[in-house]
């Protein structure tokens, strides 16, 4: 047998199985796909994201942090820029778009051939040591032709992936502002509470001094009293929620040991002076959606599985197997010379598609893709839905706060001015004058919880359109109002 012949029985599987695919650019990079990750929630929440993948990395990172917080009174977006920079979960999110990456690069490879050396008739006493060799190589046919569909359906999870991960990022920024709201405004409460405080501590005091000289009862007494003794269980109350409602926002900024001595305002700001525009918000949200761009992906890839199935359906596993077998046979008997000849060799192994014809796999495919298809129209009644509430929302909790900015608190502001005339000049008692106090403490806090659901709904606005609400997505450039806070240096 000529050599040609036998180098061609063995490079055959090789040569039917080498047509490789291009790897697409920038794929074995150890940040593949995190550019796109990192333009788009930078466009959306105006802060940078990382991908920590090194020591180094790690320690400029804490270093910044520490810079940004460690005694410091921070904004909700320092507290959104720590939480992007330093959240570890975050960074989990991040490698599924490396593994996905790599899932590209796997199915972009060509599968190595298998090779199989065997041993025959070892010890036969005509042959000696042994009676023949067998050199195989085996390599499946369907990887070539299929491998171009095989990679559009890891790019397209790949895209997904990236997508996932602008949510997974857009959701912190919104959950930390979220609690950076929430942190203020639990302070804001606990000094609006102290300060009723002083006026309740006033009271029971009089009451005290009046119980003593006979001019008041004791039932008159115990009213003036019981009413300090809540108050200050109230107090007490505010500022454990307080301290809590600090520790989420510590929790999702990834702070701890040190770096947890931060502070926040002492009061949200006041409210703007006019809405944003949200005209056409539907079709903006439907733009904007990061988890309905994750949904068009995940139908995009069911198309592509549902060609890949419809393709391999009937014919699932072709190998071509090749090789050269060394014989080895006694010439004549009893002389013990022995011939030695090379056999080339070619096998096609493949399954008959007798009982399994493909089709229930293709019936997965399909109903895969209507599934698919009809999530994603849910989802977009859903981002209208979504998108629609949160203006309702945003504008209806602006009007309620603005309602106590210029009509209750100034309205109460003249009922304490006249209270404190009338008392001054003995028309009334000073206890009249504490009840309108205590009137009015009700209105402030009424007044600061209005405040606090506007600012909600202000972030619950971006969410509906980058994100969704309940921690889908949310951005912060949209308000245009920095959330530096009000009051001294904070909690």
């Amino acid at each position: 047998m000529s050599a040609a012949l036998k180098r061609t029985a063995l490079l055959l599987p090789l040569a039917l199985g080498a047509c490789a695919s291009t790897l697409p650019p920038g794929i074995t990079a150890p940040d593949a796909g995190f550019r796109l990750v990192a333009d788009r929630t930078q466009a959306t929440t105006g802060r940078r994201s990382v991908w920590l993948q090194s020591a180094s990395q790690a320690q400029q990172v804490a270093e910044e942090v520490h810079a940004l917080t460690h005694q410091r009174t921070i904004s909700a977006d320092t507290a959104v820029q720590v939480a992007l920079l330093n959240n570890r979960g975050l960074q989990a999110s991040y490698a599924e778009i490396g593994l996905s990456a790599a899932e590209v690069w796997q199915q972009a490879t060509p599968e190595n051939p298998v090779v199989a050396l065997g041993v025959l008739g070892i010890g036969a006493p005509e042959v000696g040591a042994f009676r023949a060799i067998e050199s195989l190589v085996a390599v499946n046919l369907l990887d070539a032709p299929t491998r171009r569909r095989r990679v559009a359906v890891a790019q397209a999870g790949f895209q997904r992936a990236q997508m996932q991960a602008v949510v997974d990022t857009l959701s912190l920024a919104h959950a930390t502002r979220t609690a950076w709201i929430d942190a203020v405004a639990a302070f804001e409460t606990v000094a609006l509470l102290s300060r009723a405080a002083q006026a309740a501590d006033a009271s029971s005091e009089l009451a005290l001094e009046l119980g003593r000289t006979g001019a008041l009862n004791r039932a008159a007494q115990a009213r003036e009293q019981v009413f300090d003794a809540e108050l200050a269980a109230q107090t007490a109350e505010a500022r454990l929620a307080a301290t809590a409602a600090k520790e989420n926002l510590t929790r999702l900024m990834g702070l701890w040991g040190s770096e947890v001595d931060y502070y926040v305002p002492d009061a949200l700001p006041a409210l703007p002076g006019g809405l944003r525009s949200t005209s056409g918000i539907e079709a903006t949200a439907l733009r904007n959606r990061v988890d309905l761009a994750v949904a068009r992906l995940g139908l995009a890839a069911t198309a592509r599985a549902y060609g890949l199935t419809d393709a391999t359906r009937t014919l699932t596993d072709l190998e071509v197997i090749s090789g050269v077998e060394l014989e080895r046979e006694p010439v004549d008997e009893g002389d013990g010379e022995i011939e030695q000849g090379l056999t080339p060799q070619v096998e096609v192994e493949f399954a008959i598609p007798i009982f399994d014809s493909g089709r229930a796999r293709l019936r997965t495919a399909e109903l895969t893709y209507l599934q698919a298809a009809n999530v994603l129209a849910e989802a977009a009644v859903a981002v209208r839905s979504e998108a629609r509430d949160a203006e309702t929302q945003y504008r209806g909790s602006y009007e309620i706060a603005r309602q106590y900015r210029d009509v209750v608190l100034p309205l109460r502001q003249i009922i304490d001015e006249e209270s404190l005339l009338a008392n001054n000049g003995m028309i009334t008692s000073t206890f009249e004058l504490l009840i309108d106090i205590r009137a009015g403490l009700g209105s402030q806090l009424d007044a600061a919880g209005a405040k606090q659901r506007f600012w909600l709904a202000a972030a619950g606005l971006d969410a509906a359109i980058y994100g969704g609400a309940g921690g889908a997505a949310a951005g912060e450039g949209g308000a245009g109002v920095d959330l530096a806070g009000e009051g001294g240096a904070g909690h």
